[in-house]
């Protein structure tokens, strides 16, 4: 049996966490371009573009935030998508070895808080969207659109790359279509294009929510490159993440700030919608939902898979756990059911929530991205001993306080940079007019303190003990033993 059949059960996706054999690597690079895009293109994203609008921002300002706050954000995860096809691991294991075996369980805490969080946005939109053109009801919906992303979610990794592509090619008709028809129909207020209406405290709100939102993708990219061959670049693997991602989640908060500028105070995600698309043809709008159901269907399924592996990861840091299918249904099964709870427990406040869940992930995450990147690519420049990463008494021991103090420090010195709304201001975003700027605050303080803490690391060491253990990861990978 070839170790492709062995990774796999009649079709369904068997490895989670564990390390990918070279013999079951697979895909083609430019998968990842409409895999990211198609992420990135769906109503949940159109919503993150409504900060600055609603912020008392204008239109072309809002329009450049969210374009220079996706240049800069994209940035980050793309970076994180080529450690996959080089480790050959999902995204959040591969903390261990900056935060320890169970010192990344602080991380990984967060990251499964971020799945089930933005699963409750995307399926009580996805409800939302179907209820509105097809009735029946939202809570009903809701169970149905948790039933088929589990679905999609326990087949697993190709499953979801072949999807995606699939709905990137439908998504460049319909929602080409409907971008056209919202330039030549709609029409905004006065001042929308006017340069000197610069206000910096909704442009830096905006700004810093969709830098957030794109940094906020980097804890699932190599859960979705892991498959791919070790001979595919770094560049080219970055390339195809970032122009997906960028390109698919300015074209989306793009139409969101449009549609807030035309809507005003009346906007609202599903009816608005559901107006521009009437506007260009009578039904047009209840084809654009639809459509952005299966969207948000598709990435429903994908927070799911990522949150299992995340949970997986958690309980492996206090008991061994072999990876298995009972165990990938077990996890994607608790996930899919924390999410229906959430999404029937939620108010109807969702465009404030939903604002402040970004800021939230932004502050969590920063100091994150920022310890794992300098790690990988300055501090071990891509060389693990990838079987000691499944080792509780191994190299990287069980607490890594050089990834825990830099997380720590770099998040507290963005505290007194908050701006979350109505829920906390802190001293110095106060100062600057309640403009937030914490990103450029944790990021570098965290990436340096690591840098300087790490500085005695026996990096050639650890080089040597992966090359010592090469051979013998495969074998064990390739006949699902343990690594």
């Amino acid at each position: 049996m070839s170790g492709s059949a062995q990774g796999r059960a009649s079709g369904i996706e068997v490895r989670s966490i564990d390390y990918v054999p070279l013999n079951e690597r697979h895909g083609k690079l430019w998968h990842l371009g409409p895999l990211w895009f198609m992420s990135n293109a769906q109503i949940a994203t159109l919503a993150v573009g409504l900060i600055s609008i609603t912020g008392g921002g204008n239109l072309l300002w809002s329009l450049l935030a969210i374009v220079a706050g996706t240049v800069l954000g994209t940035f980050f995860m793309a970076f994180h998508s080529a450690q996959g096809p080089q480790l050959g691991l999902p995204q959040m294991i591969q903390s261990r070895p900056q935060f320890g075996y169970v010192g990344a369980l602080l991380v990984w805490l967060f990251a499964y808080v971020q799945y089930a969080g933005f699963n409750v946005f995307n399926s009580i939109l996805a409800a939302d969207a179907l209820h509105t053109t097809l009735h029946g009801g939202v809570k009903p919906w809701v169970l149905a659109v948790t039933v088929v992303a589990l679905v999609i979610a326990l087949v697993g990794y190709d499953i979801i790359h072949k999807a995606e592509r699939i709905l990137t090619y439908v998504f460049l008709v319909v929602f080409g279509i409907f971008t056209v028809g919202i330039l030549l129909t709609l029409h905004y207020p006065a001042g929308s294009f006017d340069l000197g209406a610069f206000k910096w405290t909704p442009f830096l709100a905006q700004f810093g929510v969709v830098a957030g939102y794109q940094i906020s993708w980097a804890i699932y990219v190599s859960d979705y490159s892991r498959y791919l061959p070790p001979d595919v670049t770094v560049r080219k693997t970055f390339y195809w993440t970032y122009f997906g991602s960028a390109l698919g989640g300015i074209w989306m908060m793009v139409l969101g700030t449009l549609l807030a500028a035309w809507a005003g105070a009346h906007f609202e995600t599903i009816t608005s919608i559901d107006a521009a698309g009437d506007k260009i043809f009578d039904g047009f709008g209840a084809i654009v939902l639809l459509f952005a159901a299966l969207g948000l269907i598709s990435v429903t399924a994908l927070n799911m898979y990522g949150g299992s592996l995340t949970l997986i990861s958690a309980i492996d840091s206090v008991r061994r756990v072999r990876p298995t299918l009972s165990v990938r249904l077990l996890t994607l099964a608790l996930t899919a059911a924390l999410s229906v709870i959430g999404a029937l427990a939620a108010t109807a406040h969702f465009l404030a929530d939903f604002n402040d869940f970004l800021l939230l992930v932004l502050y969590l995450f920063i100091p994150w991205t920022a310890v794992n990147l300098m790690d990988y690519y300055v501090v071990r420049r891509g060389h693990y001993a990838v079987a000691e990463i499944f080792n509780p008494r191994g190299i990287y021991g069980r607490w890594g306080w050089h990834g825990i103090i830099s997380y720590l420090v770099g998040f507290a010195v963005m505290v007194p940079f908050f701006s979350v709304g109505t829920l906390y201001v802190g001293p110095a975003a106060k100062a600057l007019g309640g403009a937030d700027i914490s990103l450029f605050i944790g990021l570098p303080v965290s990436a340096l303190l690591y840098w300087w803490l790490t500085r005695s690391l026996d990096v050639e060491a650890e080089a040597r003990l992966a090359r010592a253990e090469a051979a013998e990861l495969e074998r064990a990978a390739s006949e699902h033993r343990e690594p």
